[in-house]
């Protein structure tokens, strides 16, 4: 079946950088969407970025002009370049994909966090 798996969180002060990786496995078929989301305890998960197959990107507005959001279809892998990070960046961040073929459905990885001191 689907597998999401992300790795990169960690500890960092503010200001600097992380590289957020994720891996699906368990298919050839490309995803529709693929995305970064981040959830605080007690909260929803809300959007961070996405992408579509067509490399078409989103970024909520809080992340603008500090994060970047890539992916390598040939690895079938998805990053996050988090840059300029500020305290409020905190959260666990969850690697998402959505397929409309194949095994149509959504899927979550396990999640990794990043906290961001000040």
């Amino acid at each position: 079946q689907v597998q999401v798996v992300e790795s990169g969180g960690g500890l960092v002060q503010a200001g600097g950088s992380l590289r957020l990786s994720c891996s699906v496995s368990g298919t050839l078929i490309g995803a529709k969407t693929m995305g970064w989301y981040r959830q605080a305890p007690g909260k929803q998960r809300e959007l961070v970025a996405s992408i579509r197959n067509s490399d078409i990107t989103n970024y909520v507005d809080f992340v603008k002009g500090r994060f970047t959001i890539a992916r390598v279809y040939a690895k079938n892998t998805l990053y996050l370049q988090m840059n300029s990070l500020k305290p409020e960046d905190t959260g666990a961040y969850y690697c998402y994909s959505q397929f409309i073929a194949g095994p149509v459905g959504s899927y979550w990885g396990q999640g990794t966090q990043v906290t961001v001191s000040s």
